[in-house]
């Protein structure tokens, strides 16, 4: 979810032994944020907020977004052709149905959590669908309406097998980077001037 602002490829998923609803029902529930939440303060201001395991039924949340968004490829000039981008997105607004009323849920609590430091209310869910290793976006920071210019936050739900959210400076320099690693229902949340002072990605990896 930000502030401010066909079908996928068949995918199997194994789900979580640990998960308090394994995928045979719609019982997502939201752990406590307070003080559960771990914050690494970045330079010029930007800082990111973990807190693992915020989601608890993650399962069926994750198979129904899976198997029931309408996902979509995206396509960009690389060079002298056209190529896919190597994951599937969907995005709602403020005035769309969001797939799952558990993410209005997060959003209602995250606005709650953060309303000392939210500047507006989370408006809009962009979803991104890895498939795989091989699927990823490049280094760019999430620079929209008033992001642009001022402080803003972008909170990520990371469901399915986990991946390493990569980060660093524009300024960056040889050891720099920096990265979280967020499994299945994790929340990992960038705000301050990270959209404007840092950059960030999701690499290939080789699995």
């Amino acid at each position: 979810m930000r502030s401010s602002q066909g079908y996928a490829d068949r995918v199997y998923f194994q789900g979580s032994l640990l998960d308090p609803d394994p995928g045979t029902g719609s019982g997502v529930s939201l752990a406590p944020l307070g003080s559960s939440v771990q914050r690494r303060e970045l330079a010029q201001g930007a800082w990111v907020d973990v807190r693992p395991g915020w989601v608890r039924g993650a399962d069926p949340l994750f198979l129904k977004l899976q198997t029931e968004v309408q996902w979509r490829a995206d396509r960009r000039e690389m060079y002298d052709s056209v190529v896919d981008v190597p994951r599937l997105l969907a995005a709602f607004g403020p005035r769309d149905e969001w797939p799952h009323p558990s993410l209005v849920a997060m959003r209602e609590v995250l606005e709650a959590h953060y309303a000392d430091e939210l500047a507006e209310p989370f408006v809009s869910a962009g979803l991104c669908y890895y498939r795989d290793g091989r699927d990823s976006v490049a280094w760019h920071g999430d620079r929209i309406g008033r992001g642009r210019t001022e402080d803003t936050m972008v909170a990520i739900l990371s469901l399915g097998a986990p991946r390493r959210l990569s980060l660093r400076p524009h300024d960056h320099g040889p050891g720099d980077t920096i990265g979280f690693v967020v499994g299945h229902g994790d929340l990992l949340v960038m705000g301050g001037s990270c959209q404007r002072t840092w950059e960030h990605a999701v690499l290939k990896t080789a699995k």
